[in-house]
């Protein structure tokens, strides 16, 4: 018998998600920083471009957030 849908934590497990997301932009843009005469323009590129799609999945996270909200003030 499949286990019931629980979803009462889903606000807070997306937040603590969207917590670690920031923490691995934020050790992205460090890493840049110390070691930019180290790297190639292209890696650093590649670091932007993984943060920007980062950045998208968060703003994603926040709407899921507000929707998983409503859910359950409906409930």
């Amino acid at each position: 018998m499949p286990k019931p849908d629980d979803r009462s934590n889903n606000p807070e497990r997306i937040e603590n998600t969207i917590g670690h997301t920031m923490q691995n932009m934020n050790e992205a843009r460090d890493y840049v920083k110390a070691h930019s005469g180290e790297i190639s323009e292209e890696e650093k590129q590649q670091i932007k471009e993984k943060n920007q799609r980062r950045e998208e999945s968060i703003h994603g996270m926040r709407e899921e957030i507000k929707d998983e909200i409503n859910e359950q003030q409906k409930q």
